[in-house]
């Protein structure tokens, strides 16, 4: 007990909040556990840690099992996912020929932490960095909040003449991120742009989910 006590003071910054936020991801990550576990453990009141844990959980700082031990969050995911998307998504555009995208979640938004734009005059045009609210509807933002492990495709739903098909990424059971392929409605076929590019979108998911499986 001396040595923990001893640790925790010595990675203090007198800033409480984000020190006990940092307690309990160096607990987790040791060992998955409950947050009354979390509690004992870092000698937190189990009502402050409850509140701590749930709030991490809400950010992705945090994942919650089904057996309610808490392990380390999807969020920790995202720069492992940018690193590994650039290939993914210039193998993307380069067989479709349109933009592909990586989306991220943030509370109420998406963000665009890659893309690829499609080489045509005309294609849609996302700047990395860009943050849409997931109330604007659109695949991506169907794939981040509700699609199963297919994909999603929307027309004309968010930007009327543009197309998408999505496909969820997926770390420890939590949905990260989102493939996109977006594109002028006049170049993708009367089927649509799930029937035509929602397999390539699909296979380009699993692909960053089997990089993230060996991070």
């Amino acid at each position: 007990m001396a040595d923990d006590e001893q640790r925790r003071e010595t990675v203090s910054t007198g800033v409480g909040v984000l020190d006990r936020v940092v307690a309990i991801l160096d607990a987790v990550e040791a060992n998955p556990m409950g947050a009354s576990e979390i509690a004992r453990a870092l000698g937190l009141s189990v009502p402050t840690a409850h509140r701590l844990v749930s709030a991490m959980v809400k950010h992705g700082l945090l994942h919650r099992d089904d057996d309610g031990r808490h392990h380390i969050g999807p969020r920790f995911a995202s720069s492992a996912l940018t690193a590994a998307a650039t290939p993914v998504l210039t193998g993307l555009r380069a067989e479709t020929g349109e933009t592909a995208q990586l989306w991220v979640l943030r509370g109420e938004d998406r963000l665009c932490v890659a893309s690829e734009e499609s080489p045509h005059e005309l294609r849609a045009a996302v700047p990395v960095g860009t943050v849409l609210p997931l109330s604007d509807k659109g695949s991506a933002a169907l794939a981040l909040t509700g699609a199963g492990r297919g994909w999603v495709a929307s027309v004309s739903e968010r930007t009327p003449g543009l197309c998408s098909v999505s496909a969820p990424v997926r770390y420890r059971g939590d949905v990260v991120a989102a493939v996109c392929l977006a594109a002028p409605v006049f170049r993708v076929s009367g089927d649509g742009p799930g029937a035509q590019y929602g397999d390539l979108v699909v296979a380009a998911a699993e692909t960053l989910e089997r990089a993230l499986r060996h991070r």
